[in-house]
């Protein structure tokens, strides 16, 4: 029974999903499709190229313009710089300073505090990276309206909603997919390595 009432509960469900598309505006659902489509698509291609050019992920592009304008007194200043979360930010200088691309040091202003800065090594690289994709957008959402960017986040808030990931945590862009890729490329290449030894 209690089956029985589940089933025709989702089947109800699926029904009024199917409704709810039917009534929906067609001309909205494709403009907000092709939106997020350019969107993902403009951060997808930057991220792609900043890991192709300079070895390094969209997201960490990111946070070295950020450290090129100014050295970051706390993770949490970052954070804030780049509208993420501590943890999202932190993972990413893990992985710069790593690479000696970043450096946590006693602040040039007060010797007490320490700030997180750009190497030399950094800094030439900054200097030779395009604008980031996110600097681009958030560039954008500033030219907004505070109407039209109430409204858009509520929107967007809603739409998390419903795709039931609310709960999921908002790294920053691509650094998961670019970590996992660099994970197989080197798994590979060890493999082709071990390869070629055994057939010497």
């Amino acid at each position: 029974m209690v089956a029985n009432l589940s089933r025709n509960g989702k089947s109800q469900t699926r029904r009024s999903d199917r409704r709810a598309l039917r009534v929906s505006p067609r001309p909205d659902m494709v403009a907000v499709m092709d939106a997020l489509r350019r969107v993902v698509r403009a951060l997808r291609m930057s991220a792609r190229a900043a890991e192709r050019r300079f070895g390094i992920s969209g997201a960490q592009l990111f946070v070295l313009e950020k450290l090129a304008e100014a050295p970051a007194p706390s993770v949490d200043d970052l954070a804030e710089r780049t509208l993420t979360d501590q943890s999202s930010v932190s993972i990413v200088l893990t992985r710069l300073e790593a690479r000696r691309l970043v450096v946590r040091r006693p602040s040039e202003e007060d010797a007490r505090r320490v700030e997180i800065a750009l190497t030399p090594a950094g800094r030439a690289l900054a200097r030779r990276l395009p604008e980031p994709a996110q600097e681009r957008l958030i560039m954008a959402l500033r030219r907004l309206r505070p109407a039209q960017l109430r409204s858009f986040a509520r929107g967007l808030a809603a739409l998390v909603r419903a795709l039931e990931v609310a709960a999921e945590p908002a790294g920053m862009f691509f650094e998961e997919q670019s970590s996992a890729r660099r994970v197989e490329t080197g798994r590979r290449r060890r493999g082709q390595l071990s390869q070629r030894r055994a057939s010497d």
